[in-house]
């Protein structure tokens, strides 16, 4: 048994697992199911020079994101200077077609901070509910609140945990413009990864491991698996013996939601100066996200989420490219489609390495977290953004998973 530990998926928990570990003088061995490493941080050349993240695409909390140095250290372009773009102040609100001001501006800023409030309320009195049972659904602001809360938390309002919410710690957020998923890459290039080794089966009723993949089995001391809760949800790997129920608990209370993006890329640029940032949008039609050429690209990115983005992501690409451009084009006007030229659509939903974007818990379910990291005779080792609490679903949270992951499996090797 030559290895101390194989580690299942090459995503930022699984790289940053491997490094560790191999820091420890630890003998490891990554393998991963599809064909590149990153996980869901993965970037896309929309146009030359122009990069889309199809995954994770800022630094968020950039004051204790260990990626900040990173991307210092890979000379990679951070947008330090757009750090506050989702703060209200800076956000800007387009109800059917006008910007709005004064007065109704007020009315949206109250509604929200209403929402937080009440959401902060319940979660600090120990109320592990939906937050739909908390914010007033009847409010004229109610329809971009619910959509952009699914956007941020891939589930809808009436699947979503108030005290999962309330945990994730805020901070700035760094828009990486060269590619958050370029980032990682560059970052994991110094791991040796076994690539297109998908994992059909763990067998843990030895003396140690064995992992069984479609080009063979690896035995090691102990293994870590770092998939997604929609893979494990799915299935797709067989445990020996079973997971117990507390683990099935886990899983089946943090599901793989949904947040799609839909990247449009312009000839020229069609925002302005005064236009570039995030933007809130809605009329009878459509509600949601975007932003707007935040580091002076000509793009528009288009966050969907929750059940909307699971039914766009069905209909196909061109139904997810017409609600984004209809969308932009209800702030910047139906001109801008002249200069429209391509586009690219997420479809995490279907993406078989993941089943979704990254985790949110249940209602009442916010506890699953801890128990999902929990490891099974000191031989099955849990990580990935799911089993972290404050910085779950974000690629920094992946990262930290897996440093603890690795000391815990250190100290069991003794």
């Amino acid at each position: 048994m030559d290895l101390d530990v194989v580690i299942i998926g090459a995503g930022s928990a699984g790289l940053s697992a491997a490094k560790s570990l191999r820091a420890r003088g630890r003998r490891v061995a990554v393998i991963e199911g599809s064909h590149r490493i990153g996980g869901r941080a993965y970037s896309e050349e929309i146009a030359p020079g122009t990069w889309f993240d199809l995954g994770c695409s800022y630094l968020h909390q950039a004051e204790q994101n260990p990626f900040v140095g990173i991307a210092d250290e890979f000379n990679q372009e951070i947008g330090k200077a757009h750090g506050k773009i989702f703060e209200l102040d800076n956000i800007q609100a387009h109800a059917h077609g006008k910007r709005l001001t004064g007065e109704d501006r007020a009315r949206l800023d109250t509604y929200l901070g209403e929402c937080h409030a009440a959401i902060t309320a319940a979660a600090e009195a120990g109320r592990d509910v939906a937050i739909a049972e908390l914010v007033d659904l009847d409010n004229e602001f109610a329809p971009i609140y619910m959509e952009t809360m699914a956007e941020l938390n891939t589930l809808d309002l009436d699947q979503t945990s108030a005290a999962d919410f309330y945990a994730a710690n805020e901070g700035q957020d760094y828009p990486v413009k060269n590619g958050y998923g370029n980032l990682v890459a560059a970052w994991g290039a110094d791991v040796e990864v076994a690539l297109n080794h998908k994992v059909e089966r763990i067998d843990c009723r030895g003396p140690g491991v064995q992992v069984h993949t479609v080009h063979g089995v690896l035995e090691a001391r102990t293994v870590l698996c770092t998939v997604s809760t929609g893979v494990l949800a799915a299935q797709q790997i067989e445990f020996q013996p079973a997971l117990p129920d507390s683990k099935l608990a886990a899983i089946a209370g943090l599901p793989c939601g949904t947040e799609n993006k839909i990247c449009l890329f312009f000839e020229h640029d069609v925002f302005g100066r005064e236009g570039r940032g995030f933007h809130f949008a809605w009329n009878d039609e459509i509600a949601g996200g975007f932003e707007a050429s935040v580091m002076g690209q000509n793009t528009a990115i288009v966050f969907t989420g929750g059940r909307q983005a699971i039914w766009l992501e069905k209909q196909g690409q061109q139904a997810s490219e017409d609600y984004a451009l209809s969308l932009v084009a209800s702030v910047f006007g139906n001109d801008i489609q002249q200069a429209f030229a391509r586009s690219i659509c997420t479809a995490w939903t279907s993406e078989p390495w993941t089943y979704g974007s990254y985790s949110c818990a249940l209602p009442g379910q916010a506890q699953q977290r801890a128990v999902l990291a929990q490891p099974i005779d000191n031989k099955l080792f849990f990580a990935g953004e799911a089993t972290t609490v404050g910085d779950h679903a974000c690629c920094h949270g992946a990262f930290n998973s897996g440093q603890r992951a690795a000391a815990e499996i250190d100290a069991a090797l003794g």
